[in-house]
């Protein structure tokens, strides 16, 4: 019997992936462990193995398309075996009658209309999703009345958002309502209505466009995955108040210290002390290490630091797990792990999800200032800038001091000026303490002395 292989969700919150490339043709003798497909998620790329032996029968998503988790993207078996076309909501054997051949999943194919909830999609390989309670809180469906298909995290946007589900047109499995199906829908409402500067008679020229200037030529390109995902995830916090606060931290004593520690072989950098006198000072103020709803406040037992990372196809935030269990030297080794899993694709989506607080440092890239946007469910940002020497009151004089600025960003809701001002000179002190630095720089897992 054929067996089918499935798009795997690769993370708790995937609802669909993209198919890059297939490692075997149709017909290929497929072994268990075999590299089979890659996929793009939101975050990354990964590579698939077969987990079944036998041939690879048929290919069901091309190169490029877009298919929900668990939809059906090839068959393994043996040769002359028949394959089903449609499968059954429950997962199990498609029903007797289905024999037309299923449709290929191509890239920017338009998509089908979806068929009424709970009715099966001729043609479509996807499993049928579960069908959701009604949208109203408390309602009671009448029986026999049809009940909606709508995804839990597309319900929650549409509450967050206002979108009336009657006017949604699902396109995820089954003609059930996805993520992107708010999405588009909010944003059409959106459009359908007057922008506040043509209301007020305001010019608008020189400002971004949403469609292509006119007399351009130039064909449009659509976002990767993991672009449409920094400017979704990071337009979710345009209703969060922030505020931003810099301090100059006096960096001459620490670099000090490390080239002592670079002489003697040790592989500590600048960028870990920063780390770990962030982590530190979390652990005095621990409203920028907790997350809020606007109602409710929760505070996080262990730091989760998100480090921003740039690579070609955007930002990743790998997440260093409990980071304030480890000593200076623990730290730099699991950063340096999930900082070159990010760089080289390897990391799991759920290991770039779930940080508490997040440092990006730009400092390599000589940057003398900038400001950080806070990521979702987080209360605050630290962005780090170069190292410069400046002119400075030293002593009873004037001196050349190598000087750094640490911007933070803070959601307000939970962080008022002066815990930011606190927070930035905890910071601040630790760093300009380099003897109290030099005493931690141990091994092993010790948690970091505050």
């Amino acid at each position: 019997m054929a067996i089918a292989i499935r798009m795997p969700m690769p993370g708790q919150m995937t609802e669909e992936c993209t198919v890059l490339q297939w490692f075997k043709s149709e017909g290929d003798r497929i072994v268990k462990g075999d590299p089979l497909f890659e996929i793009e998620t939101d975050k990354s790329n990964m590579e698939i193995e077969a987990f079944d032996e036998g041939v690879l029968l048929r290919i069901d998503a091309a190169v490029g398309a877009t298919v929900p988790v668990d939809a059906i993207v090839a068959w393994i078996g043996e040769p002359g075996e028949d394959l089903p076309a449609v499968e059954a909501a429950a997962g199990g054997p498609a029903p007797a009658a289905a024999s037309a051949a299923p449709r290929t999943l191509a890239p920017d194919a338009p998509r089908p209309e979806a068929p009424a909830p709970g009715s099966p999609a001729p043609g479509a390989v996807a499993v049928l999703a579960p069908v959701a309670q009604p949208a109203s809180p408390g309602a009671r469906a009448a029986p026999g009345a049809s009940r909606l298909a709508i995804s839990p995290r597309a319900s929650r946007l549409a509450a967050e958002l206002g979108v009336d589900l009657r006017s949604v047109t699902g396109t995820g499995p089954g003609g059930r309502i996805v993520e992107r199906d708010i999405q588009s829908a909010a944003a059409s409402a959106s459009a359908a209505l007057p922008s506040p500067a043509a209301v007020a008679g305001v010019s608008t020229a020189g400002t971004a466009q949403a469609a292509p200037v006119a007399g351009s030529t130039a064909p449009g390109e659509k976002l990767s995955r993991m672009r449409q995902t920094i400017a979704r995830r990071l337009t979710e916090n345009t209703s969060v108040p922030t505020f931003t606060m810099t301090v100059a931290v006096d960096m001459t004593d620490l670099l000090a210290l490390r080239s002592e520690l670079k002489a003697i072989g040790s592989a500590i950098t600048v960028t870990d002390l920063i780390h770990a006198a962030t982590v530190q000072a979390l652990g005095e103020f621990p409203l920028l290490n907790a997350s809020t709803d606007g109602t409710t406040v929760w505070k996080h037992e262990h730091v989760q630091l998100g480090v921003a990372v740039s690579v070609p196809a955007g930002l990743l935030v790998p997440v260093v797990r409990d980071a304030d269990l480890f000593s200076v030297r623990g730290l730099h080794d699991r950063a340096q792990e999930v900082v070159e899993a990010a760089r080289a694709g390897r990391s799991s989506p759920d290991e770039l999800t779930g940080s508490t607080f997040t440092v990006s440092n730009m400092g390599m890239f000589g940057v003398e200032q900038f400001t950080a946007i806070i990521n979702p469910g987080e209360s605050g940002i630290l962005a780090v800038s170069s190292v410069t020497p400046e002119v400075r009151v030293f002593g009873e004089g004037m001196a050349i001091r190598q000087m750094m600025r640490i911007t933070l960003t803070a959601d307000h809701r939970l962080v008022d000026g002066t815990m930011g001002a606190g927070f930035l000179n905890a910071i601040r002190r630790r760093l300009e303490a380099a003897d109290a630095f030099g005493d931690q720089v141990g091994s092993g897992r010790a948690p970091l002395a505050s």
